[in-house]
């Protein structure tokens, strides 16, 4: 034990040489084995570092691609709901704008609609106020007017009547008559035949039936008249056979219907002669023949005439009493004026006037075999010219140029070849009256001021040119 134990220490404790070498040799080649084993293990760990380097810059690259993407994303949506939030923004400050602006413009409508009820109301005072003015200006004119035409009326009424008086004695020897006679005339008679005559044919039932059957006959004769002598002759018999029959009617009767015949003949002068003047020829030459045939015709037709022509045919300014001395109402003496209604223009009135005019004139001239009332005879053409000569306040009327031409149309060359140098000066007078003024007064011409009047003195005027230069 010992000698192996010996053996063993001096075998560990002998350094052998090549022991020694390839111990070395062994740990030289170890040492290298295990460097180079370090080499490409540091090689190796190098090589995954790079990997691995390269995994994870690849991976950063996906994550910061990602991370781009995702804030690439955002920041999309970031914008969008930025843009989202500005238009919302938008939105409310321009439905505020809208509301302002809406709110404004209200404010501004109010605004105008107050200016214009205020300016409404500022023209509507005006108006008013001018309304007013006018209105009292009118009632002042008026006033003003009425009392100058009482005044003047009044003044013609005391000259008519110093006049009259004047002419009194000579007139009575000459079976003359005063305007407001003839006037008082047809008043009368009118009056008589409503409260007389017609007021008892037409409480009596028979007598009633007569008349209206009479009336009805007499109505289409006047209306079939033509410009021929047999048929005025033969329509002239009938309407005397229809009025004065064999068995004569009763008192009552015949007087209704000579009102009905002559408000017939004066309704065709109304129609007919306005429409065509030459109709009033067969018209007058048939009312000729009546008023020679029937008893109290001519009273009848004058009355009839007068109450629908009012004063003209006279001619007289209508005055403010009855010819019973009973003042007028103002519808009163519109009735008595001639005037058919309420509004009835004076246009109209002229017209219709003059229609029945004509026919009076007309019958003035027709030739007879007879005499007639004076009333409807020749030389009431002379009256009618001179008396409305003497009248300034019917030559202010528009209605006399009219007038005075229609009876200067219808027979102002017989007046002449009549009257002669007496007629040719009365035209001086109405020529100088349409031309220069009447009465001397220079300017204060015959008919006014107004279209109508000027119109018919212009024809006036010449009509007396032609009656003048009438061979």
């Amino acid at each position: 034990m010992e000698d192996a134990v010996a053996s063993v220490r001096l075998h560990v404790n002998h350094h052998d040489p090549y022991e020694e070498w390839e111990k070395e040799t062994r740990q030289e080649a170890f040492r290298k084995e295990r460097k180079q084993a370090h080499t490409r293990a540091a090689q190796q760990r190098e090589a995954l570092h790079e990997e691995q380097m390269r995994e994870v810059q690849m991976h950063l690259a996906a994550m910061n691609l990602k991370k781009k993407q995702e804030e690439d994303e955002l920041l999309a949506e970031w914008k969008a709901r930025d843009q989202k939030l500005w238009q919302r923004i938008d939105a409310v400050i321009k439905k505020e704008e809208e509301k302002a602006r809406a709110k404004m413009e209200a404010e501004r409508k109010r605004r105008e609609e107050e200016e214009r009820v205020r300016r409404e109301a500022e023209e509507k005072r005006r108006q008013e106020e001018e309304r007013q003015r006018k209105e009292e200006e009118e009632k002042r004119q008026k006033k003003e007017k009425e009392e100058e035409d009482q005044r003047r009326q009044a003044e013609a009424e005391r000259l008519r009547v110093e006049r009259d008086r004047a002419e009194e004695q000579e007139r009575k020897a000459l079976g003359f008559t005063t305007a407001f006679e003839d006037w008082k005339r047809a008043r009368d008679m009118l009056k008589g035949i409503k409260t007389g005559p017609l007021k008892i044919v037409k409480g009596d039932k028979a007598l009633k039936s007569i008349w209206s059957a009479g009336r009805r006959a007499i109505t289409p004769k006047i209306g079939q008249l033509t410009n021929d002598s047999e048929a005025i002759m033969r329509i002239s018999q009938q309407i005397v056979e229809i009025i004065r029959p064999p068995q004569p009617h009763p008192q009552p009767v015949y007087i209704a219907l000579l009102s009905s015949l002559a408000k017939a003949i004066l309704l065709q002068a109304e129609t007919e002669v306005t429409a065509e003047k030459r109709s009033a020829i067969p018209l007058a030459q048939v009312a000729t023949n009546l008023l020679g045939a029937l008893e109290g015709f001519a009273d009848v037709f004058w009355a009839k005439l007068c109450q629908r022509a009012g004063g003209w045919p006279v001619p007289i300014v209508v005055p403010n009493k009855d010819a019973d001395g009973t003042p007028f109402t103002e519808d009163g003496r519109r009735k008595a004026l001639g005037y058919r209604s309420e509004d009835e223009s004076l246009s109209e009135y002229t017209t219709r006037v003059t229609g029945m005019i004509r026919v009076y004139f007309q019958i003035l001239v027709t030739p007879v075999n007879q005499p007639l009332d004076p009333i409807v005879r020749l030389p009431r053409y002379w009256t009618f010219f001179s008396r409305m000569l003497k009248e300034p306040q019917l030559l202010d009327s528009s209605v006399a140029p009219q007038v005075l031409y229609t009876a200067l149309d219808v027979g102002g060359v017989l007046a002449r070849e009549v009257w002669g140098q007496q007629w040719v000066r009365l035209l001086a007078l109405l020529y100088e009256g349409v031309t220069v003024g009447y009465h001397g007064l220079e300017g204060r011409l015959i008919g006014g001021k107004s279209p109508e009047g000027i119109a018919a003195r212009v024809r006036v005027q010449l009509e007396i040119e032609r009656i003048m230069g009438a061979s």
